[in-house]
């Protein structure tokens, strides 16, 4: 029988300890659920990943042209960088981490996506910041290729643009810094975020300030423990041509 929980991983980050966490629950059926914590904080678990998921399949339907090149901000358990795949589309995935213990369990896939990201020769990981990235478009995402643009950025890493993983990323959300994201976007680029929170109408202006449009998506799942249904959103913004 599988045992009810695993910490398959644990190890020391510049955020403080994460951990890699499988566990059986009776009631959900047979199946492994996978968990990441952060210190006390639950980040992310293998029950939830509609909103993860619709923030490719979204993003990338308001994006243009059969040969796309994307970056996805926030590796985590992998599901917005699988579900981006599944558009034929997509010639390149970068998908930046700053945890180099976040690529190392895709890598040896100790995750189940793992398996399938290694396997896709499209797919790349970056170890970095996404945000120091994001904000010095001369280099950018790319390692391999300078002040590269993309047709998409698909980014989840924050739990809302006012609840931050880490204090340090506030910054992030300024019109300034924002615009020097967006120069890493072609013309008619598409910037997606997720957020656990409804849209936040001070958050939908600021994006208003550097993109022609924003669109924000509200995306429903159900929730067993609650035993009712869960909101997450999603933001989707075009760059002006």
């Amino acid at each position: 029988m599988p045992l009810l929980f695993e910490e398959i991983d644990s190890q020391a980050s510049a955020l403080g300890e994460i951990s890699l966490r499988r566990r059986r629950m009776p009631a959900f059926g047979d199946r492994d659920i996978y968990e990441v914590k952060l210190g006390d904080e639950f980040l992310m678990s293998s029950m939830f990943v509609d909103a993860e998921e619709a923030l490719s399949t979204l993003g990338l339907a308001a994006t243009q042209g059969d040969t796309l090149s994307v970056v996805v901000g926030g590796l985590g358990l992998g599901y917005t960088a699988v579900a981006a795949l599944k558009d034929t589309r997509i010639s390149e995935l970068l998908v930046v981490d700053a945890l180099n213990t976040v690529i190392g369990w895709h890598r040896d896939e100790l995750v189940p996506l793992g398996k399938i990201l290694n396997a896709d020769t499209r797919n790349r990981y970056v170890l970095g910041s996404f945000f120091e990235l994001a904000t010095a478009p001369s280099t950018g995402f790319d390692p391999q290729c300078a002040g590269k643009k993309f047709d998409a950025i698909l980014l989840d890493i924050d739990h809302s643009p006012t609840e931050f993983l880490n204090p340090a990323n506030a910054g992030f959300y300024t019109t300034e810094n924002l615009a020097l994201m967006a120069e890493q976007l072609k013309a008619k680029g598409v910037f997606a975020m997720w957020s656990q929170n409804l849209p936040e109408p001070s958050f939908e202006a600021l994006l208003k300030t550097v993109f022609e449009s924003v669109t924000s998506h509200v995306v429903s799942f159900y929730n067993p423990f609650q035993n009712g249904e869960s909101t997450n959103s999603v933001y989707v913004c075009v760059k002006a041509e």
